[in-house]
Order: structure tokens, then C-alpha cells, then sequence
């Protein structure tokens, strides 16, 4: 009778289609510092948000499948495009056959668990990508804690080019910041708190802080992803006895590692080395 292989032990994989999840995986070192993290962001096919459904499908199962044979037990898409249209259909349908014991999270449900706690009217705006607003996914599953709270969405589809070009700073950034929120508190006048629903925009904080109005709040989703993580490896700890604790990072592009690490620097506030990583047939 042949031994039973025990699960494979490794770092918890964070990706993303391009530098954005590095301010998610910035927060997840900060509450969980002796855990060991492995990056990839996706960036030769960046940016997701105006892919079809099944494109981001996958790229995302490929990006899955990469971790996995890193040995990832835990994988988080710290991409709202990607967790908003590929995290079911991975959980539901592809983890049972390709790898039962390991799991993917994603950000959009511990933000919509919690968003409601913020607002006192009631009423909250999602700046988003385009793939995002057009899921829905934020407005469905916001109804599931909070049916009371009314959603507003606006899709920001200049945003994550103008941050991945550098031009966050810039002039042209005041355009296109100005003209998303005027368009979502015309929509909706009322709102007392805007979720920055992709992970780019924090770039874009100071610029938005500029132009709403007084007493509006502005919510990210680094902290909230954080604290759920550890909330789910305090519950889950047969998931926790496989994630590797030496406090190591690992980066790893999809495109030329230079150019990530340059771009790369600005989303994780820290310098960064990465390692050119190949998706695809190659790595499934």
C-alpha cells in the first residue's frame, strides 16, 4: 500500500494582472510579517479590466495553476477584475480537480462585508474598472450583508493607464480624476463614502481627496484584505499549518522584470527584484 503524499507546503500567492496587488500584499506583510509571500503580477497582458468575462477566466486559472505548482496552498487575487470574474468559477468548478486541498480568495467579498459599517447616509460610490462595473459583482454581494445600502458605480477606465504610465501626478490625471467623480455625485449626491475598488487607485488618493467633497469618505481595500486573511487562517488552520513562515517575499512578472521593478517600487513603497515567470501552456 503506497504512502499518502502530504499537501504541499509553501508561500501564500498574491496575484494580480499587473503592480496594483503590490498595495494589497504591502498590507498583508504589515499584519502578517512572518509569513512567507510569493507576487506575480500578470503584467505582459495588463490591464484586465476591459478583457471579456472569459479572457480574464483564463488568465487567472493560469496564474492559479503557476502558484500552485510553487507550492502555494493559498492563492489571493488581489485584482477586483479577476475576483470579480473568474474567483467563482475557479472555486466552484476547477479546484476540485486540480489541486481539492488548496484554496483562492479573493478581495471583493471581505470589502463588501464590511463596507456598510462606514457609511452613515447610506449611500456609497464604487470607482472601478470597466470589467468590475460591468459584473455587477460589487452591488450583489454588497446586498447580501447590507440590502439596504444603496450602490452607485462609476467606471474609471483612464485610471489604471495614467497610473501604470507614471502620470498619476500629472495635470491630465486632475481631468480624469475630476471628470469620474463629478459623473458618480451627479448620479448620486448622497454618497458619504467611495470604495477605491481596484487596486491601482490608492496612487490616485491624493488627487481624489482634492476634488470630493467635504466630509465624503475614501475607503481602500489594502487593510480590509489583510485583516480578513488573518481572520481566515485563525479559522482555517489546516490551510495555516501549510503556509511557510520566514518572512521571505518573491516577485515574479509575466513581462520584462526591469520594467516591473521600476513601476513596481511605486505600488509597494519599497524596492523590489523580481523573476520572469511564464504563464500559459508552458506552465500548465
Amino acid at each position: 500500500m503506497s504512502a499518502v503524499t502530504p499537501p504541499a507546503k509553501g508561500p501564500i500567492g498574491v496575484f494580480d494582472s499587473g503592480y496594483g496587488g503590490l498595495t494589497i500584499l504591502r498590507s498583508l506583510v504589515e499584519q502578517l510579517p512572518s509569513y512567507d509571500f510569493c507576487y506575480l503580477g500578470d503584467s505582459a497582458r495588463s490591464p484586465y479590466g476591459n478583457r471579456s468575462f472569459d479572457a480574464v477566466y483564463t488568465y487567472t486559472l493560469e496564474a492559479v495553476q503557476w502558484f500552485f505548482k510553487q507550492g502555494c496552498p493559498l492563492v489571493i487575487l488581489a485584482c477586483n477584475t479577476a475576483s470579480a470574474k473568474a474567483l467563482r468559477t475557479i472555486q466552484q468548478k476547477d479546484l476540485q480537480k486540480i489541486a481539492p486541498a488548496n484554496r483562492v480568495l479573493g478581495v471583493i467579498r471581505p470589502t463588501t462585508e464590511v463596507i456598510g459599517q462606514y457609511s452613515q447616509t447610506g449611500k456609497v460610490g464604487i470607482l472601478a474598472t470597466e470589467g468590475t462595473v460591468q459584473s455587477q459583482s460589487y452591488p450583489i454581494e454588497i446586498a447580501k450583508f447590507f440590502p439596504s445600502l444603496e450602490v452607485t458605480q462609476e467606471a474609471c477606465p483612464m485610471w489604471v493607464p495614467l497610473i501604470e504610465n507614471n502620470e498619476q501626478d500629472s495635470e491630465g490625471a486632475d481631468y480624469f480624476v475630476q471628470k469620474h467623480l463629478n459623473a458618480i455625485f451627479s448620479k448620486s449626491p448622497q454618497i458619504d463614502l467611495l470604495l477605491l475598488a481596484c487596486t491601482h487607485y490608492p496612487l490616485l488618493r491624493t488627487k481624489i481627496e482634492k476634488y470630493i467633497p467635504a466630509g465624503v469618505k475614501l475607503l481602500s481595500q489594502g487593510d480590509i484584505v489583510a485583516s480578513s486573511l488573518v481572520d481566515y487562517l485563525n479559522r482555517h488552520p489546516e490551510i495555516a499549518s501549510r503556509c511557510t513562515r520566514q518572512g521571505n517575499l518573491q516577485f515574479h512578472t509575466t513581462d520584462n522584470r526591469l520594467d516591473f521593478d521600476r513601476h513596481a517600487a511605486h505600488f509597494f513603497g519599497s524596492p523590489i527584484s523580481s523573476k520572469e515567470a511564464q504563464l500559459g501552456d508552458s506552465c500548465c
